[in-house]
């Protein structure tokens, strides 16, 4: 049972000692499932690690999400100027607690270009909900596919101006 109180979030730097929690997190095959559109490197340590290297190494503005100074996921905005994407990831036993809107919503007020873009499987109302109450709106339905489901699947494109 969930605690009836919002935890408290913040957001810092990732750590190297995030990684190991980052990758557990992300093999989850049910947190896999909802989310979808995961990486293929993310269930093979040594590519794991080198995939967030070069992301950290990247332009991407990357942060470690904290709920009550635990880490709970991470959030980020990567990609090139004008095609710029957000992308989160929370733990599945802290899903509903408004932490992934708390995460996202402390990321945009640091990163302020816009246009930021977002997907989403459809099916995944609750990061589509996410979404919107950050002030993101569907532009546009495509499906791509979907390497934790094995298929080709139904998802929203999102746009924040």
């Amino acid at each position: 049972m969930f605690p009836t109180t919002t935890p408290e979030v913040a957001l810092r730097p990732v750590h190297d000692s995030d990684l190991p929690v980052f990758f557990r997190q992300m093999n989850d095959p049910e947190s896999a499932r909802v989310a979808a559109f995961v990486s293929p490197k993310t269930a093979d340590r040594d590519l794991f690690h080198d995939h967030w290297n070069g992301i950290r190494a990247s332009t991407a503005v990357v942060r470690t999400i904290l709920a009550d100074g635990d880490v709970v996921g991470h959030v980020a905005v990567y990609g090139d100027p004008g095609e710029r994407e957000v992308t989160y990831w929370v733990d599945r036993p802290y899903w509903g607690r408004g932490i992934a809107t708390a995460a996202l919503r402390a990321l945009l007020t640091e990163v302020t270009e816009r246009p930021l873009h977002a997907r989403a499987a459809a099916d995944n109302t609750g990061s589509v909900r996410v979404l919107e109450k950050c002030g993101f709106t569907v532009t546009a339905h495509e499906s791509g596919y979907a390497e934790a489901r094995g298929a080709e699947i139904p998802e929203y494109v999102l746009r924040l101006d």
